[in-house]
């Protein structure tokens, strides 16, 4: 009988690409999601019956020992960028992370893979940094031959970084940024699919690896090629950290008071410490290098999926259809 993988988060933006590269090595595949209704595309990444997706809870021990049972491997994708209700950071990064640890040293499971995030540092002002880095330390402490993968903003057809800014480089002359001369290192995430795959199979040695493109760029120059893809011209504005300091603080405390109905996913006072420093790979650490594997460019996969925000492009067309329909 082919092996089996358990991937808690499976249907998230990087677990799906995991999903289909495990399923295309022929092994049965286990996607733990919150909702395993809405996870069903999942299915067709491989044969009748090999890639199915099943309910999981992280938070709840006997949840996550279910769905692993008889996995020969997991691998974790689990996180959140924006506190919700029960899922917090320490909640989801941090005792998540360090729950399926030790329940697959438990169970006896022979590898597991991580996937983390650049910036996870235990002695962080934020919350975000501070619990991958606790989560980590909980997966190190359990399964210590674990690969732990930290990724620099991923970005691809899914994603929610160069989608985000170019569906509001859509609505007018401006385009606010907030951090414009961060550096960061963007990282495909088919990319980032391979290396996991590599720790799954035993490919890889175990360790923390650094997962960054071919190009660091600041912000402001991401934006500006993006701008250039999609064959728009905006005015690119850097807002001030204070001003932008004022601005999360506002939108956190309607977070707040409204119990998290409004649940902020514009600004919050931690993603804005995250936004002073720079997500790119350290020197001296284990990375694509060591893995022999080549990170494609954003020039060879932006345009791929980013042809809709042009003038002329699926949203035009969209918008258009929609105004001959109210005339």
């Amino acid at each position: 009988m082919s092996k089996l993988v358990t991937i808690y988060g499976g249907s998230g933006f990087v677990g799906r690409y995991i999903a289909r590269r495990m399923a295309n090595e022929g092994w049965r595949v286990r996607v733990a999601v919150r909702r395993p209704n809405e996870a069903m595309f999942v299915k067709p990444y491989g044969v009748v019956g090999q890639v199915e997706p099943v309910l999981c809870n992280i938070r709840d021990d006997a949840s996550v020992a279910a769905v692993m049972h008889g996995a020969d491997a997991v691998v974790n994708c689990v996180g959140v960028l924006n506190e919700l209700g029960k899922n917090a950071f320490d909640a989801v990064q941090a005792d998540g992370a360090a729950r399926i640890a030790r329940v697959a040293a438990d169970q006896g499971v022979e590898r597991m893979v991580h996937i983390s995030a650049i910036g996870a540092d235990a002695g962080s002002n934020s919350a975000y940094a501070r619990s991958k880095a606790d989560g980590e330390a909980g997966v190190l402490a359990h399964m210590p031959n674990a690969v732990i993968l930290r990724p620099s903003i991923i970005f691809g057809t899914e994603d929610q970084f160069f989608n985000r800014f170019a569906g509001m480089a859509r609505m007018g002359p401006l385009l606010p940024l907030v951090g414009a001369e961060t550096r960061f290192q963007p990282v495909y995430v088919d990319d980032v699919a391979k290396a996991a795959v590599m720790g799954v199979l035993g490919q890889a040695e175990g360790g923390v690896y650094e997962l960054g493109g071919p190009e660091v760029k600041t912000f402001r120059a991401l934006m500006q090629q993006m701008l250039d893809v999609i064959n728009r011209r905006r005015v690119i504005v850097g807002i001030p950290f204070w001003t932008a300091w004022i601005m999360a603080n506002v939108l956190d405390f309607l977070k707040f008071v409204t119990f998290q109905l409004f649940s902020n996913p514009i600004l919050t006072r931690d993603q804005l410490k995250n936004l002073r420093r720079d997500n790119v790979v350290a020197d001296g650490v284990k990375s694509f290098a060591d893995l022999g594997i080549a990170p494609a460019t954003l020039e060879s996969v932006l345009p791929d999926y980013l042809w809709k925000f042009r003038p002329s492009g699926q949203y035009n067309e969209i918008q258009k259809s929609a105004d001959n329909l109210r005339s």
